[in-house]
């Protein structure tokens, strides 16, 4: 083949390592493990070029990982559950199971053709009952504990996809799924309580720095979201009809109670019915909260969002001061944080302040600057600065910091209030009203209540003979033969519950479900997970940072917990690669902006592909698409063909990458000879260091450019020294293993071509020879009193003397000279010569 024809390279490839089971792995414990994993896909059809970039990240790393001498787990699988498969089996008027696994099906041969190394033995579907019948397990053990339950409470609620989301889910008002608004919902619904681990989830992200961006860090930080203060109880003013006597308040600012002057209730806040039960502002109060639920949560909480707010009718009591303080709905105020009801201290909160404004409430000062005195009536803005506590009875005259404990102290020895921790944290509601999804084991019986499913009836399988709905309400409800079922208590006649898990329940788990994804009579085979897990490095976006990354984490801990695992945290170390971005945005169909992968490999080929998406822009950051990049790409694989198999075919022999030679050997060879092998050695440490340290594979890349470049520049004086042929068929061995990971398939072909025997898919990254990194002269700085007035070449082994004597011949040096008295000259051997005069 002396033509490159990369389809028919890349497939004759891709057959060598099927036949061969090259990629295939098996735990050992005497090997040091690696586990690479990107995020799984959710199997829409087609690839695209996001899919791509993540995934040729991932096979450069794994690929790199075995050449440093690492067994390394490399698997893939797929997302299978979930509302785009059933909306899209709906719109096509298929089953979503044929769509699901159709779109495997295609998907598998894409990812087949871009040569990924990955252990196929181990793929998985998270549709089949062979994978959810363990979660379905895991959930039962969670309930035993405690840590499933059910309630019913408001809910975010999709009409558009008839199913409720998690907080998580809701992004600016909207689905993010379908990105149509999201109403509010009261339903009783299925809870994982993540909510317990919400500390260790907090403290263990010190475990992950270093390993995890800084970013992903903050941003799950904020999203538990801790705060240390105190549960204050305000008495009602007259008890409401179902007996309740008092409102209770979180807040971080116990020091500012003295200044509370009226009260601030979530729309959501179940409180808000009874007090205005008998209320003249009744449907004034019911009209604002309606129209507050379905605000975003972010725009409600936003610093410049005007505050608007209704009166109760209702009064409650300021327990340290005995004020009477005014009930409102406020629509800054969420449910999701606190108690849902603030103390209002508008003196020194912002918020309260401009609702005290707006609405012509009272202000109460309790909080000064030192020795200053604040006038309620000149503050254009809360007073938030710290300070000394005023009209605060006992605690007056006291640092406002200093009294937060003491404040603590005084409302829990007369039984007002209690210290306490609040979560931006809430638990996981996992039910989900669709269909495509795994259904929850559990029985409703009206003798017995709520019945686990017995371990033994698992799994619970989704029934496959349904027709799923235009609106895409689920069919499980009116399908009898799945519904009806008997009591296991009683033997009574009852119902199965019909939510199906939400789809973030099978992707927090299935990581370990790869270490022995054949197991059939559990998830994992103890010492098989114990060796492979934790993941040693997991690459996705940055968009799964809160959902999937956290839902991980907790899941981790909760197996952990159950005896499942013996591990903490899910995935050591964590990469965020950029979006693929075309004409200045992330593409989208919308937009017009797509490249189809399939389009650009039948073009180009695999490897040109994969080398474009790793050499375009590091793996953190945004990839802009470039069909001259691309060109590029395309072209230089085409150079590195000619190069081997044309250029240099004559004088190439199978020598191996770095290989050692003698300094007799070098010096009997013309000097470009000496030069080729310290860029080689060069390229092997500085691309092995690029990969294993930064992940810059463009860098690694342009490395390996510019050696391919030298060897062209310089392929006749190269051919017209036959002894040399070694040194340049080690040189080009170099070149091609440390291409391989990136571009595989050509760098097998050429490897071939050399003489080789074995695949560069076994080979050894390149060990360089640091004395070959050496030149034969080094560049010497000279400082005539410290400043710097020259530079110089000298042979790397000059005696000290000569060196000096070069240093002042140098005419800039001497001109600095002129006049002066030489009083010391300070040689640094191979690195400057200082000379000081006056």
């Amino acid at each position: 083949m002396n033509t490159y024809a990369p389809e028919e390279v890349e497939r004759k490839w891709q057959r060598i390592w099927e036949e061969k089971g090259s990629f295939h792995v098996e735990a050992d414990p005497k090997r040091p493990k690696y586990y690479v994993l990107e995020m799984f896909p959710y199997p829409s059809g087609r690839i695209h070029m996001g899919h791509v970039r993540n995934y040729s990240i991932g096979d450069v790393v794994a690929r790199f990982k075995r050449m440093e001498g690492y067994n390394v787990l490399h698997p893939m699988g797929w997302d299978a559950f979930g509302m785009p498969a059933e909306n899209a089996a709906i719109k096509h008027g298929v089953h979503p199971a044929a769509w699901t696994f159709e779109n495997i099906d295609t998907m598998r041969v894409q990812l087949k053709r871009l040569g990924y190394s990955y252990d196929w033995r181990r793929e998985l579907a998270t549709c089949h009952p062979g994978y959810y019948v363990h979660e379905q397990k895991f959930f039962l053990d969670f309930l035993k504990r405690g840590l499933a339950y059910r309630k019913k409470s408001p809910q975010n609620w999709c009409e558009t996809c008839h199913t409720v989301l998690a907080n998580e889910q809701v992004i600016e008002g909207c689905c993010w799924r379908c990105d149509n608004k999201v109403v509010q919902k009261d339903l009783e619904q299925w809870f994982l309580r993540i909510t317990a681990y919400a500390d260790e989830l907090l403290d263990d992200l010190k475990k992950l720095e270093g390993g995890w961006p800084e970013r992903v860090l903050t941003m799950q930080r904020n999203w538990i979201g801790k705060s240390v203060g105190a549960q204050i109880d305000f008495p009602l003013e007259r008890p409401t009809a179902s007996g309740v006597t008092s409102i209770t308040v979180f807040s971080t600012r116990q020091d500012t109670v003295f200044g509370a002057t009226f009260m601030s209730l979530a729309a959501e806040h179940p409180l808000v019915a009874e007090l205005i039960a008998d209320s003249p502002e009744k449907d004034t109060v019911l009209a604002f909260a309606a129209k507050v639920r379905d605000m975003d949560r972010i725009v409600r909480t936003a610093e410049d969002m005007e505050k608007e707010g209704v009166f109760t009718g209702a009064y409650c009591i300021n327990p340290v001061t005995g004020a009477r303080m005014p009930i409102h709905v406020a629509n800054f105020v969420l449910m999701g944080y606190g108690t849902g009801a603030v103390m209002a201290v508008p003196a020194h909160d912002q918020r309260d302040f401009e609702y005290a404004k707006k609405y012509g409430l009272p202000m109460k000062v309790v909080i000064t600057p030192k020795d200053e005195t604040l006038d309620v009536a000149s503050l254009t803005e809360a007073y938030t600065d710290p300070g000394v506590l005023v009209d605060s009875g006992e605690f007056t005259g006291m640092d406002n910091e200093a009294a937060k404990e003491r404040i603590a102290d005084f409302l829990e020895a007369k039984d007002m209030g209690r210290r306490s921790v609040n979560y931006r944290l809430r638990d996981w509601n996992v039910s989900r009203q669709r269909y495509w999804g795994a259904p929850i084991p559990v029985i409703y019986c009206p003798k017995c209540g709520v019945v686990p499913v017995p371990e033994s009836d698992l799994p619970v399988l989704l029934p496959r003979e349904v027709k799923t709905r235009p609106d895409g309400r689920s069919p499980l409800p009116e399908t009898p033969d799945f519904v009806n079922t008997t009591c296991p208590v009683c033997g009574e006649a009852a119902r199965r519950e019909t939510d199906t898990f939400d789809t973030f329940f099978e992707s927090s788990w299935y990581f370990a479900r790869y270490a022995s994804a054949r197991q059939t009579d559990r998830p994992f085979d103890p010492e098989e997970v114990g060796y492979w897990l934790p993941v040693d490095q997991y690459i996705g976006g940055i968009e799964h940072a809160i959902l999937h990354l956290l839902y991980s984490r907790f899941f981790v801990k909760a197996l952990r917990d159950d005896g499942y695992v013996a591990f903490d945290e899910p995935f050591t170390n964590l990469l965020t690669q950029g979006m693929v971005i075309k004409d200045g945005s992330k593409m989208s169909k919308s937009k017009g902006n797509v490249v189809d992968p399939d389009v650009m490999i039948k073009r180009y080929g695999a490897d040109t592909v994969r080398l474009f998406a790793l050499f375009a822009a590091p793996p953190e950051k945004d990839l802009d698409w470039s069909d001259t990049g691309i060109d590029g790409a395309a072209r230089f694989l085409s150079r590195l063909w000619r190069l081997v198999r044309d250029e240099l075919s004559g004088m190439l022999t199978a020598a191996l990458p770095c290989e050692a030679f003698s300094d007799a050997d070098l010096t009997a060879l013309p000097p470009v000879f000496k030069e080729l092998r310290r860029r080689e050695h060069l390229l092997a440490h500085k691309a092995g260091s690029d990969i294993r340290e930064r992940f810059q594979f463009n860098t690694a890349i342009a490395a390996a450019m510019e050696t391919v470049n030298f060897l062209f520049a310089n392929v006749e004086a190269l051919r017209r020294e036959p002894k040399g042929a070694r040194v340049v068929s080690s040189a080009v061995a170099t070149v091609l293993t440390v291409l391989s990971p990136m571009a595989p398939h050509i760098c097998e072909e050429l490897w071939e071509a050399m003489g080789h025997a074995d695949s560069l898919a076994g080979r050894p990254w390149p060990a360089h020879d640091p004395k070959a990194l050496l030149t034969d002269e080094v560049e010497v700085v000279i400082q005539v009193n410290g400043k710097l007035r020259g530079k110089i070449d000298v042979a790397r082994d000059a005696a000290r003397d000569d060196v000096e004597r070069l240093a002042l011949s140098e005419p800039n040096v001497a001109r600095h000279l002129t006049g002066k008295t030489i009083r010391k000259v300070v040689v640094i051997p191979g690195k400057l010569v200082n000379v000081v005069a006056g």
